[in-house]
C-alpha cells in the first residue's frame, strides 16, 4: 500500500508532489534542494553548504520513514555545473562513505530557485 511521508524537519514541497512515497519496502524521496526547513530560504554558501543542506533534508525525510542513509539504494544528483563535481563528491562521501549507493550525476541547465544542486533517493528496507 502507498503511504505518503512528510516531516517538518525538511522543507515542505514547493509544488504538487510529496516529500516521499513509501510502497512496501521501498521509499522514493523527491528531489531536495538547499532550502532551510525553518525558513524556506536557500542556505547561504556555495556548493559545499548547499550539498550539506540537501543531504540533511534527504536524511530527515528518510528518518521520518523509519529508515537511515544506510537504506539508500540509489541517488539521482543534479548539478548546475560539473565544475562543482569534486566539491560535491567530498560532501556526498561524508554522508555515504560507509554504504555507497548507486547513482548518476548530471549537469543541468537550471534547477528550482536557481540552486546549485538537487538530489533524490530511492531507499529499501
Amino acid at each position: 500500500m502507498k503511504k505518503i511521508i512528510t516531516t517538518d524537519k525538511a522543507p515542505a514541497a514547493i509544488g504538487p508532489y510529496s516529500q516521499a512515497v513509501q510502497f512496501g519496502n521501498l521509499l522514493f524521496v523527491s528531489g531536495q534542494i538547499a532550502l532551510v526547513p525553518q525558513t524556506g530560504e536557500i542556505v547561504d554558501g556555495e556548493i559545499e553548504a548547499q550539498t550539506r543542506q540537501v543531504l540533511e533534508n534527504l536524511k530527515a525525510i528518510i528518518e521520518a520513514a523509519g529508515m537511515s542513509l544506510q537504506n539508500v539504494l540509489k541517488c539521482s544528483c543534479f548539478l548546475n555545473s560539473m565544475q562543482d563535481f569534486v566539491k560535491f563528491n567530498a560532501v556526498y562521501d561524508s554522508y555515504f562513505a560507509d554504504s555507497l549507493p548507486a547513482r548518476e550525476t548530471v549537469e543541468v541547465a537550471r534547477l528550482p530557485k536557481d540552486v546549485l544542486v538537487e538530489v533524490s533517493a530511492i531507499c529499501g528496507s
